[in-house]
């Protein structure tokens, strides 16, 4: 069976396992050399990525040297040696061009990977470029700033990835600073920064294109749309990227652009991930690079949206060009909407649970999560500034794009206003006044009990109240329907991880029945994370109405069921 390379294989990359053995052919992983800046965290990153593949496939790793790594990689007499990262693409170049396997020429590589580069290229050209320089120190940072009359510029490594090292500078003091941060610190593959490239601030829509290529013939396989915001400090943050579905003004010119730019940058075999801004003058390039899209997207999950995945057709580019060509004639259909949610840190936090968990899997448009499981430890996570330091990410789909958009809100809503609903901190110390509790529920058992059945669901049992009590432990074993139900819940909760807590007012709030009530007290949600917005947020979660609180009842929040 003949062998395929692939080189440094995470992200969505790793998709190309398994379309490699659905081939019929063999995959090989040929692993990095990881710097010792953070290569006990990178190990058990991509060891995690291994983990997720259902496919067998062996393992290699790269040596000291180049010509050991070569020869390596010959003894395989491998068909193809592809990257699937970022940092894998110099070495997957390198290999590919002295083994004499398709791939793009050695001599464009610069074009393809270096920021600066890449943009003198296409002005080379006659393409629309952004304007900039690449500098190795401050002082000369100031003066092109200075000479140039700059305002608003970007600042970013000459090579990177995930948006680490950019940020976005609004004044000459703001980019001395990032200058000064960015420089000599350590990108995102480990390795230390040495130059930076300062570029003029381009202000438009931010879109990314995935292409594919073959013998230098270009089709478009993907077109998502960015929304990004930016911190006081000058940090780049994704917030969301959602599909492109239908082409709106200006977006076929793009499209056109974009086929033009993988010309200049001389490439003719396999993927393109090209990002880009459009503006009231048209399509400029942000970046390139040639390897499969991030944000770890399952093969699945794009299918889909897009009726197929990525690495498969990229995959074609090389060894089915009559496939290749045949998929160019076809028109760009997506069977679906997709988008993804990027949870934004707002401060460092050591995580004890994470409720976004129970939560989003209640949404409409869910596909998946990979906000981090955290069970009985805590986590550290620093205040977001670029992809790699967000808490994680929502994935979504949905044939309406209604939905999509009213569930992307709906999370955005919960991350500004009741965080503690995606990560959770420790909890505070708790007083309970037992006699102050049983004397406002009695008061809300009191007025409520007009409005029919009751239930009341409590931990503490309130005397004299005319209504059915139950505890948490016993409330499977109530029967009937009931039309409001009072929630009292505080020393079930408080010992609890949020998550579990979040878990059971979730199931609670699903068993209102249609056309029922439920009442939570200050006296329950003020043990919840984020107390009375994030009672609100299950609330919704669950699509129930949150009621105008009526005049002289003190009974917390409100809420109806309209409809399942």
């Amino acid at each position: 069976m003949r062998n395929i390379i692939v080189v440094d294989a995470r992200s969505t990359g790793l998709n190309y396992i398994g379309d490699i053995v659905n081939r019929g052919y063999n995959p090989v992983v040929l692993q990095l050399r990881f710097h010792e800046s953070n290569k006990e965290e990178r190990i058990e990153e991509y060891n995690s990525g291994y983990a997720s593949i259902d496919e067998k496939f062996d393992m290699i790793y790269e040596r000291d040297t180049y010509e050991e790594t070569l020869e390596v990689v010959r003894k395989w007499d491998p068909k193809l040696v592809i990257p699937s990262s970022e940092e894998g693409v110099v070495l997957a170049t390198k290999l590919a061009n002295d083994l004499d396997l398709l791939c793009n020429p050695i001599e464009n590589m610069d074009y393809f990977t270096f920021k600066d580069k890449m943009q003198e290229k296409i002005a080379e050209a006659g393409l629309r470029h952004i304007k900039g320089k690449s500098v190795r120190t401050l002082e000369e940072a100031i003066e092109y700033y200075d000479n140039e009359g700059l305002e608003d510029v970007i600042v970013k490594p000459v090579y990177c990835a995930a948006s680490v090292g950019v940020h976005m500078c609004l004044d000459r003091q703001q980019m001395i600073k990032a200058v000064e941060e960015t420089l000599y610190s350590t990108n995102v593959f480990g390795g230390k920064i040495e130059e930076v490239v300062i570029q003029e601030r381009i202000k438009g829509e931010e879109y990314y294109l995935n292409t594919t290529s073959c013998d230098g013939v270009h089709q478009v396989v993907s077109i998502w749309k960015y929304n990004k915001v930016q911190t006081p400090d000058g940090s780049v943050i994704y917030d969301t990227i959602e599909t492109v579905n239908e082409l709106s003004l200006g977006e076929s010119e793009m499209v056109e652009y974009a086929y033009k730019v993988t010309d200049a940058l001389g490439i003719k075999y396999g993927p393109v991930h090209g990002e880009y801004m459009l503006d009231e003058n048209g399509p400029v390039l942000i970046e390139v690079n040639c390897r499969p899209a991030g944000c770890s997207m399952p093969a699945d999950y794009l299918d889909r949206i897009e009726g197929h995945h990525e690495t498969d057709l990229f995959l074609d580019s090389y060894l089915k060009p009559k496939r290749f060509h045949q998929k160019r004639t076809e028109r760009y259909r997506l069977n679906a909407y997709g988008a993804l949610k990027i949870f934004i840190v707002p401060e460092d936090i050591v995580a004890r649970s994470a409720p976004m968990n129970e939560i989003s899997p209640k949404l409409r448009s869910f596909y998946m999560s990979n906000v981090a499981d955290i069970n009985n430890t805590e986590l550290f996570y620093v205040k977001t500034v670029d992809l790699e330091t967000s808490c994680g990410f929502v994935y979504m789909v949905h044939e309406d794009k209604g939905v999509i958009h009213e569930d992307i809100e709906f999370l955005r809503r919960i991350e500004k206003d009741a965080f503690s609903l995606v990560l959770s901190k420790k909890h505070e110390d708790y007083i309970i006044d037992d006699d102050e509790i049983s004397k406002n529920i009695r008061e809300i058992v009191d007025i409520t009990q007009d409005y029919g059945a009751g239930l009341l669901i409590t931990d503490q049992f309130i005397e004299d109240a005319n209504i059915i009590q139950v505890g948490l432990d016993d409330l499977e074993d109530v029967n009937g329907e009931f039309d409001y139900v009072i929630v009292n819940l505080n020393k079930s909760l408080i010992n609890k991880r949020d998550d579990i807590t979040v878990s059971v007012i979730l199931k609670i709030l699903s068993d209102i029945r249609v056309g029922g009530l439920v009442c939570v007290p200050e006296s329950t949600y003020n043990y919840l994370p984020s107390k009375r917005k994030g009672i609100e947020a299950l609330m919704k979660t669950l699509n129930l109405r949150i009621e105008v609180p009526p005049y002289g009842i003190n009974a917390g929040v409100i809420a109806s069921r309209n409809n399942f």
